[in-house]
C-alpha cells in the first residue's frame, strides 16, 4: 500500500504525487515496487536491504540517495514470539522522501495522527527521520508496558502452580526482550551517527535531538531492567522446581524404606527354617505386629530427622 502525504501543519494524505512531503509504502505490490525502482529510481540494493527482516540499523549514501534503516517494534501474529522488530527504510533525495516497510505496524499511522493532532510541521528530511526515530522509541516503551503485564500474569500463574505453559510464556517474553535490546542498541548507534553528520548539523532541531536521545536511553534502560528481572525470575523458579523435585525424591525414598521393613520381616519369617512361630496359631498376627511396630519406629525416626 502506498500513501502520499503533504505537510500542512501536520501530515495529511494527498492524491497529488508531485506536491508531497512524504511517500509511505507498506508491503508494496508489484506495481508499487516498479514505481519505486523505475519512476523514483530508488537503488535496487536499498530495496533489497530493507526487505531483509534481519537488516541492522545503518546510514548509507548511493547515487545521491540517502538510506537510513532503523528498527521498529510491532505485534506479531506468531504465538511463540508475540513482539518482534522489523527494519524501516527511510530514503530521500532532493525533495523526495520515501519510507518503506514490509510489515504492518501501528507506528506509522499513529505518527501521522500525532502530527495532525499537534499540527506539527516537518522542516526537512532529517527532521522527519528524527521524529520517526522518536516515535519508534515511544512505541518500544508502549510494548514494554504490555510485556511487563505479561510477565506479571505469568508470575501470578507460576505462584499457583508451576507448569510448562507458564515457563514457556516467560521464555517467549525473554526472546522478545532480546530482540528489543538488540534493535535499540542499533537505533542508538544510528542516532549518534546521524547526530555527528557534519554537513547536516544545521538541519537538526536541538530540542528534538535531545528528546530522541532521552527516549532512546529510557527505552534501552527499561528493556534491560525487564530483561534482568525476567532472568532472575526464571532462575528463581528453576531453583524452586529443582528444590521441589529434591523434596519429592526424598519423600519417595523415605516411603520406600518404610515399606521395605515389613517386606524384610516377612521375608525372614518366610524362610524354610525353624523360627519358633511355625507352630503358633497366632504367628501371623505376631509377625504382623512386629512389622507394624518397627515401621512405626522408622516413621518416627524419619519424622525426627525431617525426612517426611
Amino acid at each position: 500500500m502506498i500513501t502520499f502525504y503533504k505537510n500542512n501543519n501536520g501530515l495529511f494524505p494527498t492524491e497529488n504525487r508531485e506536491n508531497n512531503k512524504w511517500i509511505n509504502v507498506v508491503c508494496p505490490t508489484k506495481e508499487e515496487t516498479k514505481f519505486l525502482l523505475h519512476e523514483l529510481q530508488i537503488p535496487e540494493a536499498f530495496y533489497n536491504d530493507i526487505e531483509d527482516i534481519d537488516e541492522r540499523p545503518r546510514i548509507e549514501i548511493e547515487n545521491g540517495w540517502f538510506l537510513i534503516i532503523l528498527r521498529i517494534p510491532f505485534k506479531s501474529n506468531d504465538a511463540k514470539l508475540p513482539f518482534n522488530t522489523a527494519p524501516l527504510g527511510l530514503m530521500f533525495k532532493d525533495d523526495v522522501f520515501v519510507s518503506l516497510s514490509f510489515h504492518q505496524t501501528e507506528i506509522l499511522p499513529d505518527f501521522v495522527l500525532y502530527t495532525q493532532r499537534k499540527k506539527s510541521d516537518i522542516n526537512n528530511h532529517f527532521d522527519l527521520v528524527l521524529k520517526l526515530l522518536l516515535s519508534s522509541s515511544i512505541w518500544f516503551l508502549k510494548y514494554l508496558k504490555q510485556i511487563n503485564q505479561r510477565i506479571r500474569l505469568a508470575e501470578d500463574n507460576l505462584e499457583k502452580s508451576i507448569k510448562n505453559e507458564e515457563l514457556q510464556a516467560l521464555l517467549q517474553i525473554e526472546k522478545c526482550l532480546v530482540f528489543f535490546i538488540t534493535s535499540l542498541k542499533g537505533n542508538d548507534m544510528l542516532f549518534h551517527r546521524i547526530k555527528n553528520l557534519k554537513d547536516h548539523r544545521e538541519d537538526f532541531d536541538p530540542v528534538l535531538v535531545e528528546d530522541v536521545e532521552i527516549e532512546l536511553r529510557q527505552a534501552e534502560e527499561t528493556t534491560n531492567i525487564y530483561s534482568n528481572i525476567l532472568t532472575g525470575m526464571m532462575d528463581a523458579y528453576a531453583s524452586v522446581i529443582s528444590n521441589n523435585l529434591n523434596v519429592i525424591m526424598k519423600r519417595l525414598t523415605s516411603i520406600s524404606i518404610i515399606l521395605m521393613i515389613p517386606t524384610l520381616v516377612a521375608s525372614l519369617y518366610g524362610m524354610n527354617v525353624p523360627n519358633n512361630l511355625q507352630e503358633n496359631n497366632h504367628g501371623f498376627f505376631i509377625i504382623l505386629l512386629i512389622s507394624l511396630l518397627i515401621s512405626i519406629c522408622g516413621v518416627l525416626l524419619f519424622k525426627k530427622k525431617n525426612m517426611f
